[in-house]
């Protein structure tokens, strides 16, 4: 264990005992930090947090803090976050709510950089990449492999499905289906995320699936969103990609579905 003179850790704390602790850093008395957890200097982590093994926590970031909600009394909730995840300079991701899940969850290998905010009842999939700025709201849910754009931000209760890719600078107001495109200050689906499909390895005939039960539900069918998605889910039950849209779509949740701009713009992410 390499702890800093300088850094205080509470008594009650379980540290692991090939972590790093740097300078000026405090660890409450109810912080787990796993195997090969590193805080580089500056580093605040409040309440009930579970840090998985190989994290590393940039300066000034500050975690499990409480919900940033109005008249909020203390609260026995959580913030649990995976392992080999990436955790950049001055990033807040506040613990659960009484009100909400109680747990805010970020899962692993994910990219955090640098000014993030995760709030409240959070629930952050695997290998996100949330860039420079990026603000989600209380009880927002991001699927796996999202990428979302510098300073773009999710409404409270929002979803954003695996593999879709929100543009920098966006408001997402509306929940993104996976695989999408969001682009704009109030999002519209621009297309599909085509690269990152091509990336995971989805077969040819997959993504041509995809593509033409996106065009049918969003552009071509007359019938709404929802039923539009049930259509698709019978017509390409074979493709799991399609399944996977259809049932987000069909889902019970809070928000809206972010409709398509008119005219499909095929925007693909770098």
């Amino acid at each position: 264990m390499k702890i800093h003179p300088t850094a205080l850790i509470e008594k009650g704390a379980r540290v692991s005992s090939d972590a790093e602790v740097g300078p000026y850093c405090i660890v409450g008395s109810s912080v787990v930090l796993g195997d090969g957890v590193k805080l580089h200097s500056h580093v605040v982590i409040h309440g009930e947090t579970a840090i998985g093994d190989r994290t590393t926590v940039f300066s000034h970031a500050v975690l499990g803090g409480e919900p940033q909600i109005r008249g909020n009394k203390p609260q026995a909730t959580r913030l649990v976050i995976g392992e080999d995840n990436v955790i950049r300079e001055a990033v807040t991701v506040s613990r659960g709510s009484q009100g909400g899940r109680g747990v805010t969850t970020i899962g692993n290998r994910n990219y955090l950089m640098a000014g993030c905010h995760v709030g409240h009842d959070c629930v952050v999939g695997d290998d996100v990449t949330l860039t420079n700025g990026v603000q989600l709201g209380g009880h927002v849910q991001v699927g796996d492999g999202v990428i979302m754009g510098g300073n773009s931000a999710a409404q409270q209760f929002g979803r954003i499905g695996k593999y879709a890719f929100v543009s920098g600078l966006s408001g997402v107001t509306t929940d993104v289906i996976p695989y999408g495109i969001a682009i704009g200050l109030h999002v519209r689906l621009g297309g599909l995320n085509l690269v990152g499909l091509r990336r995971r390895g989805v077969p040819r005939p997959n993504i041509h699936a995809l593509r033409a039960a996106f065009r049918a539900i969003f552009l071509e069918w007359d019938g709404s969103i929802q039923d539009n998605a049930k259509r698709a889910a019978a017509e390409w039950s074979a493709f799991p990609e399609v399944m996977d849209v259809t049932s987000f779509i069909l889902a019970d949740a809070k928000r809206p579905i972010t409709p398509a701009r008119r005219k499909e713009v095929q925007v693909e992410e770098e």
